[in-house]
């Protein structure tokens, strides 16, 4: 059998082509998911282009659906329960997805939103965490009308954090005081005080300035570099009180971190941004909208093909002697 998916093709113009794939087979502590949507993140689309994924393998990062095979081994999920997951491989229509990997879809939450979540949600959540958040702290957001950047603006905010969130335009900030933002800049314009955290998705020039505006013991989180240009760091720029820059990934099993997200959205106590939805056939049109800049929030592709897939029992492991 085989399932539709969005491979990587460097011929096609957005380097990605919706074709078949070989139908996923799950390991032992994998279940199989039935996915309806998937979520663009921008690294997406430097990841079909910079050769980090293979010519030929399923692109993306962030699913979300229904579990039509639990796992063998009895982790995870049970049959037709609601996931939501972050997982190689994510652009697909079946998706075996390891149990770490993902978390229950709480009642009330829509699948198009909970898909949101896993990337954007978990390198905002990690990289506070990271940072050192706590109350009475000034945060900087670069690039905060973006995935990440709204889910840390919410996030610091409920941290009892001040809240500095920076724009590219007016009209990229709107919104952000609403979710928690007790500040919008463009840019970085007019900001004296220093700043105990910041988390920047912009890189370049911006995040040099952000650095130099980081007091002593503060933490810069580098989550992403959507400007595309070169930080150049003047001479004894990093020599003075210690503070740090620090590069960021995600790793290891994020199940726990995405339930945490998932029951905040479906209370309402995380806003999540959805500005671009439709059918994964118009993948060109969501990639060049967000490579223009022109979504605030989130990108997210529906997947659904309308077939019903039938629940599949999981395998019972053979007796061990």
């Amino acid at each position: 059998m085989s399932v539709r998916a969005l491979v990587v093709d460097p011929s096609a113009s957005a380097a990605v082509r919706l074709t078949e794939v070989s139908d996923p087979v799950p390991g032992l502590g994998q279940v199989l998911v039935d996915v309806s949507h998937a979520s663009l993140n921008y690294g997406d689309l430097n990841d079909a282009r910079s050769g980090r994924v293979p010519v030929g393998s399923v692109l993306g990062s962030d699913a979300a659906g229904v579990v039509i095979q639990a796992a063998a081994d009895g982790t995870g999920p049970a049959m037709g329960t609601q996931v939501v997951a972050l997982t190689a491989g994510a652009f697909a229509e079946r998706v075996a997805i390891d149990a770490g990997a993902l978390a229950e879809v709480p009642k009330g939450l829509d699948l198009a939103k909970a898909v949101a979540l896993p990337v954007a949600g978990v390198a905002a959540l990690r990289s506070l965490r990271a940072a050192g958040l706590g109350p009475d702290k000034r945060v900087l957001v670069t690039g905060a009308s973006g995935g990440v950047g709204r889910f840390a603006v919410q996030l610091a905010a409920r941290a009892g954090a001040h809240v500095i969130a920076s724009v590219g335009s007016a009209a990229r900030g709107d919104g952000l005081a609403e979710i928690g933002a007790d500040e919008v800049l463009i840019g970085l314009e007019g900001l004296q005080r220093p700043v105990d955290v910041v988390i920047d998705s912009v890189g370049g020039p911006q995040l040099v300035a952000a650095w130099n505006l980081l007091a002593p013991g503060g933490s810069v989180q580098s989550v992403g570099w959507t400007s595309g240009e070169s930080a150049v760091f003047p001479p004894y720029a990093t020599v003075g009180p210690a503070k740090s820059l620090t590069s960021f990934v995600i790793e290891g099993d994020v199940g726990a971190d995405l339930a945490i997200l998932a029951e905040l959205a479906a209370e309402g106590a995380l806003t999540v941004e959805i500005g671009w939805q439709g059918s994964w056939d118009r993948f060109d049109e969501a990639a060049e909208a967000l490579r223009g800049r022109r979504i605030s929030g989130k990108a997210v592709l529906e997947v659904a093909s309308g077939e019903l897939h039938t629940l599949v029992p999981a395998p019972v492991p053979a007796p061990q002697d």
